[in-house]
């Protein structure tokens, strides 16, 4: 009876994955990015502009709607060297079609810090993530991300000041 009952198991979850449309990718963007103190900062905060790049995977479950995993490296932070943090960040976001090329994505995204390792910067962040995506062709898009964070990402050590990361991202990318 077990043996039954775990190939029908298998069989079902068998099926399910082969009829979900799955497409991999590479993504590069742009980001301009900086921190939002609490409270305010007592010195000039000027925005960091760096990159980011990574591949995604992106697992469709109806014509309309998909869920997006990524892993992306991206340069965030304020200006200065001092407030500057790099990041391995893990963005989940369902995705839904608008139309035939345009795509709306929203979700959480994970990130752990990959700068240095005695800064003032805690190791991992979380913050939510909303975009907007348009497939100029049917493998090549640009899209326009904002991420703002959840989580603050000064060191805990540092009670007195709080600051939040917020990016917003002009990317392109190829599916493939």
């Amino acid at each position: 009876m077990k043996k039954y009952l775990f190939s029908l198991l298998f069989v079902s979850f068998a099926t399910v994955g082969m009829s979900q449309d799955i497409m991999y990718g590479v993504r590069g963007a742009l980001n301009v990015s900086n921190l939002d103190f609490e409270p305010d900062a007592e010195f000039e905060n000027k925005h960091r502009n760096g990159f980011a790049f990574g591949g995604f995977v992106d697992f469709g479950f109806t014509e309309k709607t998909s869920l997006l995993l990524e892993l992306q490296w991206s340069a965030e932070g304020g200006k200065e060297e001092e407030i500057r943090a790099d990041y391995i960040h893990l963005p989940i976001l369902l995705r839904f079609s608008l139309s035939d090329r345009f795509i709306l994505g929203v979700g959480p995204k994970i990130g752990l810090k990959t700068w240095k390792a005695n800064d003032l910067f805690s190791t991992a962040t979380f913050s939510g993530v909303a975009g907007l995506e348009y497939m100029v062709t049917d493998e090549f898009f640009v899209d326009a991300r904002l991420s703002y964070g959840v989580t603050n990402v000064i060191d805990q050590d540092l009670k007195k000041l709080e600051a939040k990361n917020h990016v917003i991202q002009f990317g392109f990318g190829m599916k493939l």
